[in-house]
């Protein structure tokens, strides 16, 4: 049956990815209507959860910021199946790098790098990160339940070089690389809300007080790698570009740095970014959840 959904879908998704990108974003204005408009995916979430985070915002705020953030999520699904056939010259132009010496000058230290990222904009298309680093890059990902379209995915995210690596597996290998001297770059999306019985770690964001991913930060720790956080802008339509911040401020020592100290900067910076542009942020994840339910014996 999977295999069967697969071969049913593919070409349509391959015809997708060809199209000229006026026709493609005109897909993506029907795709808008479907999905809110007529189905009304996750609505009753995606607004709980702007209500609850920006409680000063009118109901007219909160609204246009919906309808903002559904357009976007249609367009960001369409450019990841554009991914599948997409030129590397195209998708340089549509994602930029302000401040690409940070990384070069990070390699030139023999060091690794971790980059935390957010799901905010469009982070897919960082995969073009490959064609201008020294480093091999690297993205940890969660297997999909199907693997014909897991591998499907695979293929699309490593396109352009990236090695993609289950987030099982991102120890053991890092750790093979660093045995090696194999510098990387290793993104992590980290912002999503972990298993509360896995949690470790909370923190206040964007007012509420909620579990975090804290495994970027321990392997950062374990292997001496440079942390830095990936901020994707949207700058028009189909048109990003990113910005590295480092996480950690000029004679900083890694080593030195307080536990938690880095996954809070970094949780910081999603945070500011979001506030400046609200529509961008992946409102359907539920990532509010656990509010109210942090276990007594954490702090």
């Amino acid at each position: 049956m999977k295999f069967l959904v697969y071969i049913l879908a593919y070409p349509f998704l391959w015809l997708i990815s060809k199209m000229p990108f006026p026709l493609f974003y005109f897909m993506s204005d029907c795709f808008y209507i479907l999905l809110y408009r007529i189905v009304g995916y996750r609505k009753t979430t995606v607004r709980k959860n702007i209500k609850m985070t920006m409680p000063h915002l009118s109901e007219a705020e909160v609204l246009k910021i919906e309808k903002e953030f559904y357009k976007h999520l249609c367009d960001m699904f369409l450019e990841m199946i554009k991914t599948i056939t997409i030129s590397e010259k195209e998708l340089k132009k549509r994602f930029t790098f302000t401040n690409l010496e940070i990384v070069i000058h990070a390699e030139q230290q023999n060091k690794s790098i971790l980059l935390f990222c957010a799901h905010y904009a469009n982070w897919e298309w960082m995969i073009i990160l490959d064609q201008f680093i020294q480093h091999q890059g690297y993205a940890v990902y969660k297997k999909i339940n199907n693997p014909y379209f897991d591998n499907l995915f695979r293929k699309i995210r490593s396109r352009f070089n990236t090695i993609l690596i289950e987030m099982k597996e991102a120890i053991k290998i890092i750790r093979q690389n660093e045995m090696s001297k194999k510098h990387g770059i290793y993104a992590f999306i980290s912002d999503q809300s972990p298993m509360i019985m896995h949690a470790n770690y909370w923190q206040d964001f964007m007012g509420i007080e909620v579990p975090v991913f804290t495994g970027g930060e321990a392997l950062c720790k374990k292997f001496d790698m440079i942390p830095m956080y990936l901020k994707v802008e949207y700058i028009k339509r189909g048109h990003y570009q990113a910005t590295f911040v480092p996480l950690l401020s000029e004679g900083e020592k890694l080593k030195d740095i307080p536990n938690y100290e880095i996954t809070h900067r970094f949780l910081q910076e999603v945070e500011k970014q979001i506030y400046e542009s609200p529509s961008f942020y992946f409102w359907t994840h539920k990532r509010w959840k656990h509010q109210g339910k942090k276990p007594k014996n954490i702090k």
